[in-house]
């Protein structure tokens, strides 16, 4: 992969808003295709241009499944480095966008889904707050930036791997399910726990604070 050294400095990520998924694939202009075609045929300079454009988002999406600046690099840098020896593999069918998200979703996955976790506790923990639910119905809008990367960061695997994707990157239930080889009542069930996950831990660290 000597070919890749040269694409492998990753900018400083900026947190600019993602381009919606859905409408990706409509926006695709025939440029970016051209660089698709010529990436896909080893144009070195065809594929920096497609990094450049879709590093921010790739290296958004690490850091927040990660919750760990260098893992989140790593994981960006691998994501490029598979998609530069399976891009040919890209059907077209969908935005390259979601074919990336994919991609680094399954990286992680694959990397990750042996750690160990204090899953039972947090589980037990969630039952008392079952019940429990915001004034405006939604956890991401309880949370700080501080708080959501803390509290991430604490989430087992599937319950964050899932929460990140529909509340954050904004997929679809299916959607999410076809990129994690899930069922959609899985991954339901999984948004349904990392949301009472994130109260339990939203309020220790509440309490910790008032009782500071």
């Amino acid at each position: 992969m000597e070919g890749w050294k040269e694409l492998s400095v990753l900018p400083k990520y900026t947190d600019n808003t993602p381009e919606n998924p859905e409408t990706a694939a409509a926006t695709m202009d025939a440029a970016e295709l051209d660089l698709i075609r010529l990436a896909a045929q080893g144009d070195r300079q065809a594929f920096s241009e497609l990094y450049q454009s879709h590093v921010n988002r790739v290296y958004g999406l690490s850091l927040r499944l990660t919750a760990d600046k260098v893992h989140a690099e790593t994981l960006t840098q691998d994501a490029f480095v598979k998609a530069w020896t399976s891009l040919g593999t890209y059907s077209g069918r969908g935005s390259l966008a979601a074919w990336l998200s994919r991609m680094t979703v399954n990286l992680w996955r694959d990397r990750f889904r042996h750690e160990k976790r204090q899953e039972k506790l947090r589980d037990e923990a969630a039952l008392y707050y079952e019940n429990e639910r915001p004034a405006n119905g939604s956890v991401i809008q309880m949370l700080t930036a501080m708080d959501l990367e803390r509290s991430l960061r604490k989430l087992p695997y599937g319950a964050r791997t899932v929460f990140v994707l529909h509340e954050i990157e904004g997929y679809k239930h299916h959607e999410i399910a076809e990129m994690l080889e899930l069922t959609t009542g899985t991954v339901k069930s999984q948004l349904h726990r990392a949301r009472k996950l994130l109260r339990v831990l939203l309020s220790g660290d509440r309490a910790e604070s008032h009782g500071a």
